[in-house]
């Protein structure tokens, strides 16, 4: 006789699979599919950053080579053509090149400062939120205070500073370059991050497991790494998403500003700020570095988005409505 599907007998001859928190996080993010593809452009960026040389290699111009035929007769760029696949800039160098290893320069400021912003702020958050009292008043206090600095103000003074006098912090010299950025975009963007762990471990503290693990004598050490880390992973890992598109724009508005990593190093700031007298006469010199800063910049803010929505138990009727 055939049973039904409903049966007790068939139900208990079924495997229970349970999944994870994590597995059913990805399984939102795969139904998403504007984060796939802003996810498959964002590799595509990567891609040209890590095979620049190959670029360099494949066109037959260096980055930093300046090309006589690569200004015209009255000086200016050279527009696109065969030999010059995007043109050239306003000292005859192939932009394309210089577009690539840009990427280079964008995407190891936003990754290292992120990294930097999210590590810092993610220390102080655990600190102030476990153990409260005096420690969780001095931090939040300083939280307060980098909060109210105008953060383009100081970054433009301090980066400024050291392309006169480089800062010494013992063995450690800060010149004008890549590391001062990272430092000053970590320095003055962990504290929001360090206020949305607080807020997250607060609430972790008074669960039940939290307490289990104090009355059984677990050193506070143990519980932060073993207890409270593994449960705010998720949202350090969607804000630090977020984080890295900020990094990039911030980095170019510090290089557009002259401040940020100086000449001859190819940046996208630089190019665009570089391009801006000659927008007229050479359109492609001031759109291509900007559209590889957009495109950059949305696609990370599209994949960040996604992964919020993936990691936000509401996320599924978000993207049913989406789809």
């Amino acid at each position: 006789m055939r049973r039904r599907s409903g049966d007790p007998e068939d139900r208990a001859g079924r495997a229970v699979v349970a999944r994870s928190p994590t597995r059913l996080a990805l399984d939102r993010l795969v139904r998403d599919r504007a984060a796939l593809v802003a996810l498959a452009v964002v590799v595509l960026i990567v891609l040209l950053a890590i095979f620049a040389p190959v670029v360099a290699s494949l066109t037959g111009h260096p980055p930093d080579t300046q090309y006589p035929n690569g200004l015209s007769a009255d000086g200016l760029p050279e527009p696109p053509s065969s030999q010059f696949l995007l043109g050239t800039d306003s000292l005859g160098r192939d932009l394309l090149v210089r577009i690539a290893y840009g990427a280079r320069a964008s995407l190891v400021v936003g990754v290292v400062a992120t990294l930097l912003t999210v590590t810092i702020g993610a220390v102080v958050g655990l600190l102030a939120g476990y153990f409260g009292g005096v420690v969780d008043t001095v931090l939040s206090r300083l939280v307060d205070v980098m909060l109210a600095i105008p953060f383009l103000l100081f970054a433009i003074s301090l980066a400024s500073v050291v392309t006169i006098t480089p800062l010494h912090f013992g063995p450690l010299v800060l010149h004008q370059g890549m590391a001062i950025v990272i430092v000053v975009i970590g320095i003055f963007s962990w504290s929001t991050v360090a206020r949305i762990v607080r807020g997250q471990v607060l609430a972790l503290r008074e669960k039940e497991y939290i307490e289990a693990a104090r009355s059984l004598g677990a050193p506070a050490w143990r519980i932060l790494v073993v207890d409270v880390v593994p449960n705010v992973v998720a949202t350090v890992i969607v804000y630090a998403s977020l984080l890295i598109p900020l990094s990039i724009v911030a980095e170019a508005t510090l290089s557009y500003l002259g401040v940020g990593i100086p000449p001859p190093t190819a940046d996208w700031g630089s190019m665009i700020a570089d391009a801006q007298q000659y927008y007229q006469e050479a359109w492609w010199y001031v759109l291509f570095p900007s559209l590889a800063l957009l495109v950059t910049t949305v696609a990370f803010n599209v994949v960040g988005d996604g992964i919020r929505d993936a990691f936000d138990p509401r996320a599924s009727r978000l993207i049913a409505e989406k789809q």
